[in-house]
């Protein structure tokens, strides 16, 4: 089983979204729930390959296939997040903190920003 989900395309990514919310979904499914969704055949196409690159596997529900991602979704989000400080932040750490900061800041209540300074003191303890 692949451990990350770089090297997927755009529409791969998408459909990977979903399948990790949904669970499982059929082929129409996965067509009802992503932006501007490709043909029946093009969605079908995809998860074939998702399937062939390891991160789905499909199981038969009468005459249709139902696809559930074999990725685990923790290392799916390492993967994603990494992927995004490459491209968006220059692989830097304090870059995408500070970004999420400036997003949420004002959301965030102080029970929240005590668990984030209690991340940043154990990173700091362990040297990362």
């Amino acid at each position: 089983m692949p451990e990350n989900t770089n090297g997927l395309s755009r529409r791969e990514r998408q459909i990977m979204d979903f399948l990790f919310q949904a669970g499982s979904a059929s082929v129409s499914d996965v067509r009802t729930h992503i932006a501007s969704p490709p043909s029946y055949s093009a969605v079908r196409a995809m998860l074939r390959t998702l399937e062939e690159k390891g991160h789905v596997s499909h199981r038969e529900e009468g005459r249709a296939y139902v696809y559930a991602p074999t990725v685990r979704r923790d290392a799916a989000r390492k993967s994603a997040l990494s992927h995004m400080l490459k491209t968006f932040f220059d692989d830097s750490t304090e870059n995408a903190v500070a970004a999420l900061l400036d997003l949420k800041s004002a959301k965030m209540d102080a029970a929240e920003l005590g668990r984030l300074e209690q991340l940043v003191k154990r990173a700091k303890r362990e040297g990362r």
